[in-house]
């Protein structure tokens, strides 16, 4: 990998841990204001809508200037929706202001990709930003728990600097040690090179750039390869979201596990989607990326199988790991949802970056990631509108992870179905080709 990839990849890492380590200071301040119950999943829904709205436009940005500069800058307007929160906004508008920034900077983020390496490598970048994505998600819910914990915030508070800025709350403490996070980010952005990739100017009038957007997904969901990856990681994200929140239900109905539990055995899935994208990185070429779609369809299987799982089908033992003494049924659990989580993830980075290349040859980076955020945000506020469904109609939690599981097998057999017949049509030597609207360097 070109030496500018590594800082690509340490810029994302830390701004993704400054992300979801806020995720958790924001609650934190919901609780502490003594906010209804019902504010805490808005913030997830503010930021993700964000990403929809700002869909049709963030693309001609991205485009409109160096990728390294587009990332700084959206990593200052992630700080200033820190900085709004930690001064007093309510935190539903100011984590919209942080989705706003994660909106515009995700097709940066993604699109450099293109200009700085060959397609060839775009599987392995895709499966190491992947992988150090889900370590930042994990390691920034962490963060976010330990800073907002109470040693950690008698200590912080004690400091000067803290007395300054008049922070007197364990999270607004927090918020000000995650900012410092923001600003490493921004300089690792510094460090990013200019790629010498230039694209045609770009408009930044409303009506047009929709008339535009609107091409572009005209353009991806015509194309013989480009519909059938922007299909697979659409539901890969939407049934991602959704996962999220039924593995914490399922634990607490079949393990009977508390929320601090559930939520750590959902980290196993993290850690697996991390192991997956790695594999993936080190396996599958791109032009063998559509070879890996059985995987998602045996990912719904084994969500069918671990809903008829619980800690009743299993005997009582507990079994040495280390110097930890774990529970059978929850060492088998945590192998199940790694197992399921290496799955998507060996068979989503593929698909990713098979979708990346497909957009840089037919429109331009930015625009391509623009419409792939779109499409897949979009499939989280739909996913999880069914899934709050589900729920309010009172069905059971098995009954809904098998609900999930059919879902996933249905559609990614309908999608290998349409790549098969696809395949007929189409010339498999087409997939690696120049830009139709190639950049200027």
């Amino acid at each position: 990998m070109k030496k500018g990839f590594y800082w690509i990849m340490a810029a994302q890492f830390c701004s993704s841990l400054a992300d979801n380590a806020l995720l958790i200071a924001a609650i934190a301040l919901l609780v502490q204001s003594e906010a209804p119950g019902w504010m805490t999943p808005l913030l997830k829904f503010f930021f993700t809508a964000s990403y929809v709205v700002l869909g049709p436009f963030v693309g001609g940005f991205s485009d409109s200037l160096k990728k390294g500069q587009v990332m700084l800058i959206t990593n200052l307007v992630k700080l200033a929706g820190l900085l709004l929160m930690l001064f007093g906004t309510h935190p539903l508008w100011a984590y919209a202001v942080v989705g706003l920034g994660a909106a515009a900077y995700s097709p940066a983020k993604y699109g450099i990709l293109t200009e700085l390496l060959p397609p060839q490598q775009l599987v392995a970048a895709n499966g190491w930003i992947e992988g150090t994505t889900v370590g930042s998600i994990i390691l920034g819910t962490v963060l976010g728990g330990f800073l907002v914990s109470r040693g950690a915030a008698a200590w912080l508070l004690g400091l000067p600097a803290l007395h300054a800025l008049h922070v007197r709350s364990a999270a607004g403490a927090a918020l000000a040690m995650i900012a410092l996070v923001y600003v490493v980010a921004a300089l690792c952005n510094l460090r990013i090179p200019d790629t010498g990739a230039r694209y045609p100017h770009q408009t930044f009038h409303p009506a047009r750039q929709l008339v535009e957007f609107s091409h572009c997904l005209r353009v991806l969901w015509s194309d013989k390869l480009g519909q059938i990856s922007m299909a697979v990681t659409t539901l890969f994200w939407g049934a991602g979201a959704t996962l999220q929140f039924i593995v914490i239900k399922w634990a607490e109905a079949a393990l009977g596990l508390d929320l601090s539990k559930a939520a750590a055995l959902q980290a196993t899935v993290a850690f697996g989607v991390a192991l997956g994208a790695m594999l993936a990185a080190m396996r599958v070429p791109l032009k063998n990326s559509l070879r890996v779609l059985p995987v998602g369809l045996a990912m719904g299987v084994m969500c069918m199988l671990v809903s008829l799982y619980s800690r009743r089908v299993v005997p009582d033992l507990t079994i040495a790991v280390g110097h930890l003494q774990l529970p059978l049924y929850l060492l088998l659990a945590s192998v199940f949802m790694m197992i399921i989580g290496a799955m998507a993830g060996y068979f989503v980075v593929p698909m990713n970056a098979l979708l990346q290349h497909r957009g840089y040859v037919l429109l331009s980076a930015g625009h391509s990631i623009a419409v792939q955020n779109f499409n897949e945000n979009l499939s989280v506020l739909a996913m999880l509108g069914m899934y709050s469904l589900l729920v309010g109609a009172n069905l059971g939690v098995a009954a809904t992870m098998m609900l999930f599981g059919v879902f996933i097998v249905a559609t990614m057999w309908l999608v290998m179905r349409w790549n098969r017949r696809n395949m007929r049509q189409r010339d498999w030597t087409q997939l690696i080709g120049e830009p139709r609207h190639p950049a200027q360097t």
